[in-house]
Parts: structure tokens; sequence; C-alpha cells
């Protein structure tokens, strides 16, 4: 059996007054400091992942003591450490390949050089995600009636790995598509790859946009109310969110969607909760799942682009395993028929 592991961290310094009470008292700067002084850990082990080839894995969720904004902050060397030292337990509970999760995908070099530094296999697990992400909101454009090939996209952190390759794939279903980044040379680079793609810094483009992926490194939302069209459809890839909780209560004709939440086949015991149903997981985790399943123990996504080529690979290896998307969720809430047919009447409103 391939086992896995995978980091997981606190999203903001509120998660951690969640599980340990006597931090709703503290502000978020003494928390961080309190984080700082902490060490990886084992937060659970994970249980019952069987495959529908029969072929079955387990591993562990290691917690890492970093929040988005001290992943940022903090000098990157000591943030390398921390990551390397989940890696040296990972190897201490017997994995062959560690998944990175949320921010610490994101730093540096994109697990290149976490790679580089540990004995076993890395995956950042984006390839999965950008497949669901583009699963996701197709199948949503199709559910509240929004017909592409006539719609303006906006891809919102375009220059990443994850955003780069959503806009190349989506781009051709869609008349036109904008891509938003934080700079204008490299906005323009990927545009140049993308068919009718148009670069830009200002993210208030998203308010001509019928259809917007977003997925930025940002620790604070960048998204708001105000910048959505009626009847618009938002994948939400981010952690934390791109999009401001207010759209939740102020724009019930806007359809925001989670990106890649997924089915994980088995009885699957994860031993912790963090905010999905059970059985079911981000889609970068379930990219480390079914690696481990298929037996390869292989650094499959690593660096700052991710290829068609690799996010084919992991719908072949989903569809293998028994992996699917759970529904859509938004705001950590299930989505349900209601939802889609408000949105729906809205888009035909405003046409």
């Amino acid at each position: 059996m391939t086992r896995f592991a995978f980091i997981v961290h606190p999203i903001s310094p509120k998660d951690i007054a969640r599980k340990v009470p006597p931090a709703k008292l503290m502000p978020d700067g003494a928390i961080e400091a309190l984080l700082r002084t902490m060490k990886p850990s084992v937060a659970s082990h994970i249980t019952g992942v069987r495959s529908l080839t029969g072929a079955t894995t387990e591993g562990v969720f290691i917690g890492l003591p970093l929040t988005p904004k001290m992943f940022l902050s903090d000098p990157l060397e000591s943030v390398y450490d921390k990551i390397h030292a989940c890696c040296e337990i990972a190897e201490q509970e017997g994995c062959d390949l560690i998944g990175l999760g949320a921010f610490t995908s994101v730093v540096g070099d994109g697990g290149v050089t976490v790679a580089e530094r540990t004995k076993i296999a890395v995956t950042t697990g984006n390839s999965y995600t950008v497949a669901t992400a583009l699963e996701g909101t197709l199948d949503a454009c199709s559910r509240v009636g929004l017909d592409t090939s006539g719609a303006t996209l906006a891809v919102v952190g375009a220059t990443g790995a994850i955003g780069r390759t959503c806009a190349l794939c989506l781009a051709p279903s869609f008349a036109k598509t904008i891509l938003i980044g934080r700079d204008q040379a490299r906005t323009e680079a990927v545009a140049g790859q993308v068919v009718r793609g148009e670069a830009t810094t200002d993210v208030r483009r998203v308010r001509e946009a019928d259809v917007i992926v977003t997925v930025t490194s940002s620790d604070t939302a960048v998204i708001q109310p105000e910048d959505l069209k009626a009847g618009s459809v938002v994948c939400d890839v981010a952690r934390p969110r791109d999009v401001s909780v207010r759209v939740a209560k102020e724009r019930p004709d806007v359809l925001v969607i989670e990106g890649g939440v997924v089915a994980v086949p088995g009885d699957v015991d994860f031993g912790m909760d963090f905010g999905f149903p059970p059985k079911t997981a981000y889609a970068c985790m379930s990219e480390t799942m079914m690696l481990a399943l298929d037996g390869r123990a292989e650094s499959f996504t690593l660096g700052k682009d991710v290829s068609v080529e690799q996010v084919q690979e992991t719908r072949r290896l989903a569809d293998k395993h028994g992996f699917k998307l759970a529904g859509y969720r938004s705001f950590e809430k299930a989505v349900g028929p209601e939802a889609i047919d408000r949105v729906r009447a809205a888009r035909l409103a405003s046409v």
C-alpha cells in the first residue's frame, strides 16, 4: 500500500479560536505569535479510502501552525523549514507521498524547493483542482441557462498556476476572456496564449463578466457584492476565499460555488472536521489520495505551471478510482435547487 500525508493549516487566526476557546479573547497578532512557538504535528489519521479497482490507501493530516498572513510575511526560509518538518513527520509515519495544502503550495516556487529537500514525493494537487474547477464552472453555467458562446469570462489570478490553466481551457468556450493579474506584463504574456484574451490589472473589470473564476493568493477578499452582474456565476477556488462573505447575504441573484469539493471513494474517515460533509474533500487532497491509490509515489504537480495534459491525467485517475464532484457548496453550505432557480431567473431578467 502506498501511504500519503497532506499538510493543512489554519486559514485565519479565528480557526484557532474555534478549536482553543481561550484564544477568542486574544487579538489576531497574539494568536499568530503563539503559533510561531508551535511545531507541526500529526492532526489526524485517515482511513477507509478505497478505489473502484479495490486498491486502498491510508494516511495522515499534518497540521502546520501558520496562517496565510504568516506565510506571506515570515521569512521564506523559515516557512520552508516548517514545511520540511512536515515532510519529516510524513516519512516517520511511513508515507510515500505528501500533498501541499492551501498556502503551502503557493509560497516560494510551488513545491519545487520542498521536493528537493525531502526523500518522499510531493504534489500540490493543483492539476485536479483545475479539473474540478473547469467541470464545476461549465456545469453551473448550464444549470443557470448561461450560454458561454456569447458570454464574457474573467479569470482573477490569471498568472498563477491554476488561473492560467483554467483560462487556457475555458477561453475557447467564451466570446471574450478578461485576464486579471497583479503585473501587467506577466498578465499580457498569459493573454497572448489565451483565445480572445485581454489583460488587465484592474480587478474591478470583473463587473463586465458573466462568469468568473477566481484563484488569487490574497489573504483578504478581492471581489465585493457590487462587483458582480445579476445572474452571473463565480467559481471561487481560492482559500482564503476571494469572494467576500457579504455576497452570500447581499447578492442572492449570483451563484458562487467553491471549486473542488470532491466525493472520496470508500468509507473514508478523515479523523477531523475541516468544514466539509463526511467523505468529501478538497480536490488538492483528492489528487494526493488518487496518486497513492494508483501506487504512484511521484512528484506529479510541482512549480508554477499546470499543463493541460496533467489536468487530463487527473481526470482519468478520478474516473478510474471513483472520485467525483460532490455537488455545489457556497460559503460552507450546500447549494440547493432553489438557489439555482433564483440565479436562472435573475439571468433571464437581465438579458
